[in-house]
């Protein structure tokens, strides 16, 4: 009997080493290794385990190393709040034995599906708590709140506090909920100079598609790409335009396009195919997201013609009707009955100016002012004076810098037309949010009242 046994362990042991090696080192789907659910952040790289994993032992300063390698960016242009350096500092040595900041798995714990909140974080809720109970002491204002809601819409962030220090709470306060002249800032620099990254012809090659493909060609003359002087071999050909190459794809685009391939390449739609993971994955495909999208796009794989549409690449189509193609969310179906998307409608029947219109990518994709490529263009819808600046206004196509917490967006986006006091409850009302802005606020957050009585009371 013991024989027996002994035979089925030993075979149950072996069958089930050799399934999970299979699974390991040959199966594509890897799914059943997983010890729970990633983030949402983090779902289209579940499956590419080691990049955030790089060694098999390595502890906990290797998947700080993976987290700062992506999120290192976006940590610096929110001016990091809670900086690694404030808990090296041997002064705040005690607040580690509460909580290990200087790590980002401290508060941050994946595959924890049971924490995860509903911005697609895995976050403690009495992560405030444990340094800052003595608020309630110190604060009138903060006496009776609960110990779990300091990081509430319109309050605290714990990294991204932009837009809600108590300095600047008090110098927006008391504005008008809608500027007179709500103007978005025309982009002016979708690609490097022609100086700095001249585009080689191959004439040959184009003379010949141009004749083959009349239509085609006919669709690209109107493109700021026929503008440039960018033609067929631009972008079909290598870089000593000898290989046709029948589908461009990322590669061919960033050699014009590279800062906007970086922000694609960091993005949610993107990150699979960054360098930086090395996830040896396909482009992420609305089906690989546990969001909710349409049926009819969930096999699309992302890359830039998702939503530039070859010979054509319409930014007017990109910018709403290429994300409602895929995103099929009740704030995404609002958009089009929405104040917003009554404004873009109107812009594309011409009746208003593009300036004065929002689309999906102005607030997930934003305009924003870039000083670092040297070129100079005059931006004429300057609104904070008369005189005209030079800066140059691009679109940063990397969105996880304004998405979550949502707060992220008050500065760079909601600003740009409406005061800080409404952007900051606006973002606070998910009913508001569910239908994209439609109707009335509900909700009020006292957190610029109570920064203008500590004012008063100095």
């Amino acid at each position: 009997m013991k024989k027996i046994t002994w035979s089925l362990w030993i075979f149950l042991t072996l069958a089930i080493g050799s399934y999970f090696a299979y699974t390991l080192l040959i199966k594509e789907d890897k799914s059943q290794l997983l010890i729970g659910e990633t983030s949402h952040g983090h779902y289209q790289i579940e499956l590419a385990c080691s990049s955030c994993h790089t060694e098999a032992f390595g502890g906990e300063e290797v998947i700080q190393n993976a987290c700062v390698n992506c999120h290192a960016e976006e940590l610096e242009q929110a001016h990091d709040s809670h900086p690694k350096k404030k808990f090296t500092d041997p002064r705040e040595a005690y607040r580690l034995e509460i909580i290990d900041a200087r790590y980002c798995i401290s508060c941050h714990t994946e595959h924890q599906e049971e924490q995860t909140h509903a911005m697609g974080v895995t976050l403690p809720d009495d992560y405030c708590y444990h340094c800052h109970k003595e608020i309630s002491d110190e604060r009138e204002s903060h006496k009776d709140l609960a110990f779990d809601s300091c990081a509430s819409a319109g309050c605290h962030n714990f990294h991204d506090n932009r837009a809600l220090y108590e300095s600047f709470l008090v110098q927006h306060a008391n504005k008008p909920w809608l500027d007179d002249i709500a103007r978005i800032s025309a982009p002016s620099n979708a690609a490097l100079s022609k100086a700095q990254n001249p585009v080689i012809k191959n004439e040959s090659i184009d003379q010949q598609y141009s004749v083959s493909h009349p239509e085609i060609t006919q669709h690209w003359s109107a493109t700021s790409h026929a503008q440039a002087g960018v033609s067929c071999s631009g972008c079909h050909t290598t870089e000593n335009n000898s290989e046709w190459i029948e589908r461009p794809a990322l590669q061919q685009c960033q050699q014009c396009h590279q800062q906007e391939a970086e922000g694609f390449l960091a993005s949610k739609h993107g990150m699979r195919l960054s360098p930086k993971l090395e996830t040896q994955l396909p482009a992420v495909r609305p089906m690989d997201s546990p969001m909710d999208f349409k049926h009819s796009s969930l096999n699309a794989q992302h890359g830039c013609n998702s939503c530039h549409a070859a010979h054509e690449f319409n930014t007017q189509f990109a910018a709403t009707e290429a994300c409602l193609t895929c995103h099929n969310d009740e704030h995404s179906l609002a958009f089009k009955n929405s104040p917003h998307g009554k404004l873009w409608q109107s812009a594309s029947l011409g009746d208003i100016d593009p300036e004065n219109a929002v689309s999906c990518a102005t607030c997930h994709l934003p305009r924003v002012a870039d000083q670092n490529t040297g070129i100079k263009i005059v931006n004429k819808n300057n609104k904070e004076g008369n005189s005209e600046r030079e800066i140059n206004v691009r679109v940063e196509h990397n969105q996880n810098f304004y998405l979550r917490p949502n707060e992220k967006m008050i500065r760079p986006v909601c600003m740009q037309c409406h005061s800080l006091e409404f952007s900051i409850d606006a973002l606070a009302d998910e009913t508001l949010i569910k239908n994209n802005f439609s109707g009335k606020l509900s909700k009020h957050i006292p957190s610029i009242d109570w920064a203008l009585k500590r004012e008063v009371d100095k």
